[in-house]
């Protein structure tokens, strides 16, 4: 191997170190979400944004916030309603007189400046507010009374939803669902989980989060997920899954066919390709394979596809069609 190679190695390895750290230290007040953590690390690795999905009260805030601590960012919380304007995230310009009586706009930054923003129950609030932040989370600049402003780097947004089910939601767009890199399921705990966090939290003392990372080794870890080397065979299979779930596509499966109305666009082969190598250097191994597509297809490809009228009125459920799919993919590597 040559200098290069063995500088990313190490550089790798020693990655790997701190994102062991910055684990045990989320585990410390998350507990029995190890699924949930490393994906939402693997996120923020990967450049990306995260929707985190799920009933009140299953830790989703108390998630970001110790995110915010561990990795060192400037975080900020906006609390999605009905009522909430797109101003009051982005920030808006206020008229105001000077001692000698001219006039002059000033702009007021809204908490969307932040290097973590958490958006709580993103699918309370308008599809108009919703879509404020689109152009935010797909090029890190907002623009309010025709002028541009950069974002501080890094800039993550984790938003938590609710079922659409519930009332007073609207369900998101699916240009802003796109812009998620990953969405996550967040569930019940078992009862065992439920009792380790019923005597954490009762207690006369909680766990506090400690800082780990800071916005500039964030940002170094980054580009090493990029530099990280990904095989061909993986390519072809992270390429493979992602056509395999568009209706219209040669290769797409009868149960794809059948039952889904429209699948997920380049962007999803591109979050699988670099949440397979966040993954991997979770793991602490050096470069991702084929089962680390397979395990991250449901939360890349769930909010990147819909099932038709007729499939929902029988019934099915999309992430077994995604199941399916990627176990053909898989079984087909394996055989060969």
């Amino acid at each position: 191997m040559d200098n290069g190679t063995d500088d990313l190695l190490r550089e790798i390895e020693d990655l790997g170190t701190r994102l062991g750290a910055a684990r045990g230290a989320i585990a410390e007040r998350i507990i029995g979400q190890d699924r949930v953590v490393d994906l939402t690390l693997a996120a923020m690795l990967s450049g990306g944004h995260a929707l985190l999905m799920g009933l009140p009260g299953l830790g989703k805030t108390l998630l970001v916030e110790t995110l915010s601590t561990v990795m060192g960012l400037n975080g900020n919380r906006i609390q999605f309603t009905p009522d909430l304007m797109p101003s009051d995230i982005l920030g808006s310009e206020v008229l105001e007189t000077a001692a000698d009586g001219s006039r002059a706009f000033r702009y007021i930054e809204g908490p969307i400046f932040a290097q973590l923003l958490m958006a709580d129950e993103i699918n309370r609030a308008s599809p108009r507010t919703q879509s404020a932040l689109l152009q935010a989370m797909q090029e890190r600049v907002v623009t309010v009374a025709g002028q541009t402003r950069d974002l501080p780097a890094p800039f993550h947004v984790l938003a938590t939803q609710n079922p659409i089910e519930q009332e007073g939601t609207y369900p998101l767009p699916e240009a802003q669902l796109d812009r998620f890199l990953v969405k996550i399921d967040v569930a019940y705990p078992d009862r065992d989980t439920e009792r380790a966090i019923v005597l954490a939290t009762t207690g006369a003392t909680e766990a506090e989060a400690q800082a780990v990372f800071t916005p500039a080794e964030l940002i170094a870890a980054q580009g090493v997920v990029r530099r990280m080397p990904v095989g061909d065979g993986v390519v072809d299979k992270i390429l493979d899954l992602v056509r395999a779930c568009r209706p219209d596509d040669d290769t797409a499966p009868d149960a794809v066919r059948a039952h889904v109305a429209w699948g997920p666009g380049p962007r999803a082969a591109q979050a699988l390709m670099l949440l397979a190598r966040a993954q991997a250097l979770l793991d602490g191994r050096l470069a991702p394979d084929v089962d680390d597509v397979a395990r991250l297809a449901r939360p890349v490809l769930g909010h990147r596809m819909a099932l038709s009228f007729a499939a929902r009125a029988e019934g099915v459920v999309l992430d077994e069609v995604i199941d399916e799919v990627a176990a053909r993919i898989t079984a087909v590597d394996r055989a060969a």
